[in-house]
C-alpha cells in the first residue's frame, strides 16, 4: 500500500489537518505533528501532547459501509501493539483496552480517535488519530477519576524513541493489518485483538453517559461491540468508557 507522509512543525490537530486534505487525497497519508495547539481525545476531551510525544493521523478514503470502516480502530490498536513490541522487545508489557487504548504495564500509553465524514450513507474519509506518550504522560490530576493511570514509554523502559522513529515502526505495521482487514474482513482482526485484550474474563465496568454496567468481559462481537456477562444476562455495549 503506497502511503504518503507529511511532517508538520505545528497544527491545531492532525485530525483537523486530515479533514482539510482529504478531498485532494490520491491515497492514504500519514500526518505527523511535533506540536498540536488543540489536540483532542474521545468525547471532545483535550489530549495533552508535550514535545517529543507522538501525535499523528492516518487519513484515507475507504470504500466499505460506515459500520465496517469504524472497525479500523481495532486495526490501529494491533498496529500500535506491534510498533511497541518492535520498539521495546517486550510483548508481555502491552495489552489492548476496548475500545481504543493501548496499555503498558497496566497504564495508558496510547489512545486512538476515529473521525469520519460522509454523505448519502457512505464515508468520504476517515481520520485515525493516534497519540502516544513517548516521553511524558499527563499528570494524574488531569485524568478522569477511576480511569487508567497514564504512563510514558520512556518512564517505563528508559528508551527514548522519536516521533519519526515511531512512525517508521507504526506505518508498516498498520499497512500489514490493513491488508488483512481488506482481504479477509474483521474476523482475523477480532481474533488477534482478543488475544491481546486487557482484562478479558475479568469483571469490568462500562460507563456510557449516566448508565453504568458491571460484568465479566466475555468477548468483543463481530461488530466490535463489547460483550459483558452480567447478573441480568449478556449485555452488548456498542460504546462506553471502561473502568477496571
Amino acid at each position: 500500500m503506497g502511503t504518503g507522509r507529511r511532517v508538520l512543525a505545528s497544527v491545531e490537530s492532525t485530525n483537523a489537518e486530515a479533514a482539510r486534505i482529504a478531498p485532494t487525497l490520491i491515497g492514504p497519508e500519514w500526518i505527523l505533528a511535533h506540536e498540536q495547539t488543540a489536540g483532542r481525545g474521545r468525547r471532545g476531551r483535550a489530549w495533552v501532547g508535550p514535545p517529543g510525544n507522538f501525535m499523528a493521523t492516518l487519513v484515507m478514503r475507504p470504500t466499505e459501509p460506515p459500520a465496517q470502516v469504524a472497525l479500523r480502530s481495532f486495526v490501529a490498536s494491533l498496529a500500535l501493539f506491534d510498533a511497541f513490541v518492535a520498539a521495546t522487545g517486550r510483548a508481555q508489557s502491552f495489552a489492548l483496552k476496548w475500545p481504543n487504548d493501548v496499555l503498558m504495564n497496566g497504564g495508558k500509553v496510547a489512545g486512538i480517535l476515529l473521525e469520519s465524514a460522509g454523505s448519502g450513507g457512505g464515508v468520504s474519509h476517515i481520520a485515525i488519530g493516534i497519540g502516544v506518550n513517548l516521553v511524558a504522560a499527563p499528570p494524574r490530576d488531569q485524568v478522569e477519576p477511576g480511569a487508567v493511570t497514564p504512563v510514558s514509554l520512556m518512564d517505563e523502559t528508559g528508551a527514548r524513541v522519536t516521533p519519526e522513529e515511531f512512525l517508521c515502526l507504526l506505518a508498516p505495521a498498520y499497512a500489514r493489518w490493513e491488508q488483512s482487514f481488506t482481504t479477509y474482513g474483521f474476523a482475523p482482526i477480532r481474533e488477534a485483538w482478543l488475544a491481546r485484550a486487557a482484562r478479558l474474563g475479568e469483571t469490568i465496568t462500562a460507563r456510557a453517559g449516566t448508565t453504568e454496567t458491571q460484568g465479566v468481559f466475555e468477548t468483543v462481537d463481530e461488530e466490535g461491540n463489547l460483550v459483558l456477562s452480567t447478573p441480568k444476562g449478556r449485555q452488548v455495549i456498542p460504546a462506553a468508557d471502561i473502568f477496571f
